[in-house]
């Protein structure tokens, strides 16, 4: 199918400030997230969304996910509106997109097993119980981890194979779009490593079309094609993320690149990782590592 996959046309989020008393004495405020922003994902595509922090970045992440409405305008999905794909209720939407959370402890229930959560996420596609298994072991494999991942809880694993696991949740849905919450962001440097390599193969081995929001520059640089430079909840300039980074015409896009330490995340040369090599983390890995 032609055009966007992922469409925001003038969309505004704003949410109320102040508690029921401002409300009642007419004090009612809003803080505007977002204020007309509109962008459009094709299919196949790997695109950054960088900015400062308040931003705007993550609020675009749930509303393209469907974990919030937009105040005014529109999100569209293949030139549908969410509202219309909701009407009734959110799978249709959510099935097709998805999204990996920052923070992968609080994004995992501490009481169920990764074979539990996994297999929770695959009975909602209807999956039979007996076939459930054979699939947890193919996900815990697409994501570069071993068959003895199962019985674990998340306290008993690493960060980095925290963050898989919420891959391997998403990737269970079978969806078109990922949004990817700067998932690498509490991990250390190898670990990050890992994971761009795993969300590059990814994207390229299942077709993913892919959202990356991020800090890291030198992330961004690596692993995406295009770049969306937010500041205050709207858009100050997108384009080839090679093009922008390497001569950005707004001054916010010069400030953001300039701001960052030559030699550590802001170096102009992209990090020393490869596509095609994602390797699984040592099978020796003890229990709480971080």
């Amino acid at each position: 199918m032609t055009g966007p996959i992922l469409s925001l046309r003038g969309v505004c989020k704003s949410f109320p400030q102040g508690g029921l008393l401002d409300r009642l004495v007419g004090r009612d405020s809003r803080l505007v997230a977002l204020d007309d922003v509109s962008l459009d994902v094709m299919r196949g595509d790997v695109v950054g969304i960088v900015g400062e922090s308040g931003s705007g970045k993550s609020t675009l992440a749930g509303l393209a996910v469907g974990l919030a409405r937009p105040t005014t305008g529109e999100v569209l999905l293949d030139g549908q509106s969410m509202s219309e794909l909701m009407r009734d209720h959110a799978g249709p939407w959510r099935r097709r997109v998805q999204m990996v959370f920052q923070d992968s402890s609080s994004a995992l229930n501490p009481r169920k097993s990764v074979a539990r959560c996994l297999g929770e996420t695959l009975a909602l596609l209807g999956v039979p119980r007996a076939q459930r298994d054979s699939e947890i072991a193919d996900l815990l494999t697409l994501v570069g981890l071993g068959p003895e991942i199962g019985p674990r809880l998340p306290h008993e694993l690493s960060g980095g194979q925290r963050q898989r696991i919420g891959l391997a949740r998403a990737l269970a849905m079978k969806p078109e779009v990922l949004i990817a919450d700067e998932p690498v962001s509490a991990l250390d440097v190898s670990l990050q490593a890992q994971v761009i390599n795993l969300l590059s193969r990814l994207t390229r081995d299942l077709g993913l079309t892919l959202v990356f929001i991020s800090h890291d520059l030198a992330l961004v640089r690596t692993l995406c094609s295009r770049i969306v430079v937010m500041r205050k909840g709207a858009i100050v300039e997108q384009g080839p993320c090679l093009e922008i980074l390497d001569r950005p015409q707004h001054p916010y896009t010069q400030a953001l690149i300039a701001a960052v330490p030559k030699g550590l995340a802001g170096r102009r040369t992209p990090l020393p990782v490869r596509a095609d090599a994602v390797a699984p983390e040592p099978r020796e890995d003890i229990h709480g590592a971080t």
